[in-house]
Formats: structure tokens, sequence, C-alpha cells
């Protein structure tokens, strides 16, 4: 029997270690499509390099997928670039492997060609994979030629990278866990992930994810993402789960007819997702409570109509206070993430922002200063042409566009001067939260910081 090995080499666990979706969608694809493969995982947050060459040397695999959630913390303060990390995987899987290596992830998709030369993998794939990996495979298996695969990262024979585009999407998914890994990311961080749509259609200047899903939205068939939440719940009793669509509110029906179904189930699940302030009404909000809603985390980024013009937000204000104080009304826990010190900022929206929080009910601000530059979004483009980068910069290591028209300095004292609970990073929440989840509280717990 042939044998493939996914590898999530992810360790990085601040706030909280976070499930590898990624690697548990596409292990259930695989396990579905080639029954006669057998599969094992190895996830860095549960063993170390040792571990890694071990499981490598034991397991005569045959191919070896490597998914890279990120390659930075997106932490201004600290900066701290993981693609070091992955060279040492890629190193230890070599050194005690002789398959063949298969690279993916979110991470690798927002830097496939820096990447692909940087860590020197046999293959890539950008972006959605299940059908591409299985695809990629059976290519190489029968000898035949792999190079019209959908997202599929190769190296010419000019020597340079080739990037294929995605032109078919899965619409359906399956998703399973192992319950020892359930067990430890459910202990740790009190929730586990789901998707139910993929894609973002909107055009954000600083965003990745159109590059990682792309901009067409596809919905997961809901009458199977309410089976696989069922499964969860009753087989690993998982009771809080976060919906890591781009945006969970992109499409109304849709997640009425979720709602309605998760209702009709009775499955005993909380859920929290990433909401935008705009396409929602206080009815759908009310239904999605019914459904399990608890927490919402508001794409916001600032508070200021300039602002949100220049990052091309689809809301205003009004939008933000309206959709803010509905969530309040409700008892629907919600935090605004935000951005300070992007482009087109200056010390007026700055302090239009702060002066505004005042006004969106019980509430936490989760700041980000400045704005991480990604290759093929409108922002590398705008710092290319301010000569904040050059052409020749990989971007692996963080850089941010920091507006010059802000004391960036003063950002901090500034924001906790406004009698507003704005959370920065390391600015010590984590010990509460940390006491609350040993009491097995469950969900992202920021809830706790209110008060």
């Amino acid at each position: 029997m042939k044998k493939i090995a996914l590898v999530s080499a992810n360790n990085y666990q601040d706030p909280y270690p976070i499930y590898p979706i990624g690697i548990s969608y596409i292990a259930t694809y695989l396990h579905e499509k080639m029954p006669d493969w057998e599969l094992e995982i190895f996830d860095f947050n549960l063993g170390d390099h040792q571990d890694l060459a071990l499981f490598c040397r034991n397991g005569n695999f045959n191919y070896i997928g490597v998914s890279l959630r990120n390659v930075d913390d997106t932490n201004y303060y600290e900066q701290y670039c993981f693609v070091d990390h992955y060279r040492d995987v890629m190193k230890t899987i070599r050194e005690n492997s002789s398959a063949v290596i298969l690279m993916g992830g979110s991470g690798f998709s927002v830097f496939p060609d820096v990447l692909f030369d940087e860590l020197g993998p046999d293959w890539g794939i950008q972006g959605e994979g299940e059908a591409s990996i299985c695809q990629l495979i059976s290519a190489l298996e029968n000898r035949q030629d792999p190079y019209d695969i959908d997202g599929l990262v190769y190296r010419k024979p000019d020597g340079t990278v080739g990037i294929n585009e995605h032109k078919q999407y899965i619409t359906s998914l399956a998703f399973s866990v192992e319950p020892d890994t359930a067990h430890f990311y459910f202990e740790k961080s009190g929730m586990l992930n789901i998707q139910t749509k993929r894609g973002c259609p909107y055009g954000c200047i600083y965003c990745s994810y159109p590059n990682i899903e792309g901009h067409r939205v596809r919905l997961l068939d809901p009458a199977s993402v309410v089976n696989n939440i069922q499964e969860l719940n009753h087989s690993r009793g998982i009771d809080y789960l976060f919906f890591t669509d781009s945006v969970f509110n992109i499409h109304r029906e849709y997640n009425r007819e979720l709602a309605t179904r998760l209702i009709e189930s009775k499955v005993n699940v909380k859920w929290g997702a990433y909401f935008t302030p705009y396409n929602l009404t206080y009815e759908d909000l009310e239904l999605y409570q019914k459904a399990g809603l608890k927490h919402i985390e508001w794409g916001t980024d600032s508070l200021s109509d300039i602002q949100l013009e220049n990052y091309n937000k689809s809301f205003r204000f009004s939008d933000i206070k309206q959709q803010s104080l509905n969530a309040s009304r409700l008892g629907i826990f919600h935090a605004h993430f935000m951005i300070l010190g992007g482009y087109g900022e200056t010390d007026q929206t700055l302090d239009q922002t702060f002066e505004r929080s005042g006004e969106l009910g019980l509430t936490l601000f989760f700041p980000f200063v400045g704005m991480r530059i990604y290759p093929r979004t409108r922002l590398y483009q705008i710092a290319l042409q301010e000569g904040v980068i050059k052409e020749t910069d990989d971007l692996l290591k963080p850089v941010y566009y920091l507006s010059k028209n802000v004391d960036i300095a003063s950002i901090k004292d500034r924001a906790l001067a406004c009698g507003q609970r704005w959370i920065f990073p390391g600015f010590g929440s984590q010990e509460v939260i940390d006491r609350f989840r040993a009491k097995k509280k469950r969900g992202p717990l920021w809830e706790y910081l209110m008060y």
C-alpha cells in the first residue's frame, strides 16, 4: 500500500494553537478519493523536529504534503517571521525521507513563487488544494503530464516558477478530525474551526484573501456543513466552533438557510465568525443567535469614513454603529479588529476613530498598527509607487506600510486614553484568557477582557 503524509508546519501558539483546518479538509478528501492509500498526519503543535525525523524515517512515505499556514505573526511590534522554521522543516524531511514533497496552505499561497524558490519543494499548489493534490498524485503515479492542473506551482525549463490559475472549485466538502487531535485543540484553544464558504468578493487594498481563496464565492453545501457539525458534536463532544470564512455574512440567503438547518438539527453548539458590518439586518442577527452565534469579530479597520474609503471598504461608520448596537442589544459578544496608521491615515482620522469608539456599545478593540504589505494587492502597488518597497523585495520578512502623517509612537497612549477597551498585542490579556481556559470556558474568551 502506498503512503501519503501531511505535515502541518505551523507551531505558533499566540494567543492559542489554531486547529489546522486545511489539513483536515485535505485528509478527508484524500480518504474519500484515494481509499487505497494510507495517510498519516504530523502536527508541529504536537511534536518537534526530532519527532518529525522519526515520523519520516519510519513512515516510508511516497509523498509528503507540507502545509504553511502563515509566514509571520502580522504584529508590527514583534515582526516574528516563520520562514526559518519552515526551512528547518524541509531540511528535516529531506534528510529523513526520499518522498516527493508537495507544498501548499494559505501562507504558501500568498508567496507561491518566492517560497517555492526559498524552500525547494518538488511541487506546490496555490489556493484550494483538495482536488489538485489528488490530480497531481494521480498524474505522477501514472507518468502523465501534470502541468495543466489548477493551482499547480512548478519549475519551468528556463528555471523560473510557473503558477497555474484556478478554474474549477469544490462546492461540497466533508470534514472529519482525529479524536486525539480534536481533544488537544479543543482543550488548548476552546474551539475548532470549520468553513461554510470560500472566496471573498471584496477589494480591501491590503488583503491577501482573494489570492488564497479567489474572488468568486463558493457556498459549501449547507446540509453537509450541518452534518459535519453534528458529527463533531456527537462523536467528539465539540460544542464550540469558529467559522473561518473570510467574511461569514457575504451571502444572506445561504446564511439564513444554514442557520435554519442548525436550529432544526437541535445541535448544541455555539459559534463565532468574522463579520462585516454590512449586508446584515437585526433579524439576521436574531436568527443567527438562535442558531448558536455567540461571538462576532468585526473586520472594521477604522471608524473614520475617510479611512474606510482609503481602505476600499464597502461600509461606513453609520453601518458600524448600527450593527454594533444591534449586537449589543441582542447580547451577542462582539469585538472590532482595527488598523491604526495605515494608508492615508492622519492624526485627524485617528482622533476621530478614538472619539467614536465610545459610541459602539459594550465592545472591545483589537488594533493592528500599520499594514502588512503582501504581493498582488493594491497596497503593494501603492507601496511601490511611494518607494516604501522595491520590486526586488520578496516581502517574506514583514514590511509594514506606516502613514507618514501619524505619530506612530503615540498610538498606544492615545488609544488607551480614550476610555475604551483597546487590547494591543502583549498587553497582558493572555493571562486572563488562560485563566478562564483552565476553567473549561469555550470560545475566544475575549469577552472577559471587557470589564
